[in-house]
């Protein structure tokens, strides 16, 4: 039986780096997601080193259209065989600002890259994971707010995500198209997105990405799902 294959976005460092280790670790082939060719050989060789068949990178800048396009057919004619896209990549806009005081520009760049990147790529890539019967997984939020944590630019580029995937889920199987969309939710994690927040209830890399695999690799149907792998805690 072929090895699976899966395309990790934002996979040179953080959550995304771990799911795509721990994905390796259980016999996935994985494609390497990346904006800079030098981080993601970086990562490449730390993977490679513990044993995991990377089979490559693809330079995917989610603001560049154009370049998306390229990505997706350098994908279906490099790696035929996908079938996993994770969504991984994302920015965080500007964290330390209430609603208020939030640009519109970094609403606007944030929307950009979280949303509109995510689905020009997930668009561009449907057609040769439903070729493979295949899933797709965002790396997300709850599109609920959170009293403790809610910088606008980054909830609502991820709440326009969960909008994403539950019309798609829908759409697919209304067209009885053979692809799987989800969203997981890690849970608040220890990254360097959140300038490497350490607080009671927080995760590291290596266990959100053991614990994502785990949910890749359960044999269930996940349509249309928003699985929480660790759910915020509320404080008391």
């Amino acid at each position: 039986m072929s090895k699976k294959t899966v395309l990790v976005t934002g996979a040179n460092k953080g959550i995304g780096f771990g799911i795509a280790k721990h994905l390796g670790l259980s016999g996935w082939q994985v494609v390497i997601g990346a904006r800079d060719e030098q981080r993601a050989s970086k990562a490449i060789s730390e993977l490679k080193a513990q044993g995991i068949d990377v089979l490559g990178w693809v330079n995917i800048e989610l603001k560049d259209l154009d370049g998306i396009e390229q990505a997706a057919k350098e994908i279906s004619e490099k790696y035929p065989d996908l079938s996993l896209l994770v969504n991984n990549a994302g920015i965080p806009g500007d964290m330390s600002v209430d609603s208020e005081h939030t640009e519109i520009s970094v609403i606007r760049e944030t929307l950009d890259v979280n949303f509109i990147g995510t689905f020009a790529l997930t668009k561009a890539l449907i057609p040769l994971i439903a070729k493979n019967s295949g899933r797709i997984a965002n790396v997300t939020v709850p599109s609920e707010i959170s009293p403790y944590w809610h910088p606008l630019a980054y909830v609502a580029s991820k709440a326009a995500q969960n909008a994403m995937m539950g019309v798609m889920a829908i759409e697919f199987q209304q067209s009885e198209t053979p692809v799987e969309i989800f969203s997981v939710h890690p849970g608040p994690t220890t990254t360097d997105l959140n300038g490497n927040m350490a607080l009671p209830g927080f995760h590291d890399i290596e266990t959100v990405g053991q614990k994502f695999a785990e949910l890749i690799n359960d044999g269930q149907n996940h349509q249309g799902e928003f699985i929480e792998l660790y759910p915020i805690v509320k404080e008391d």
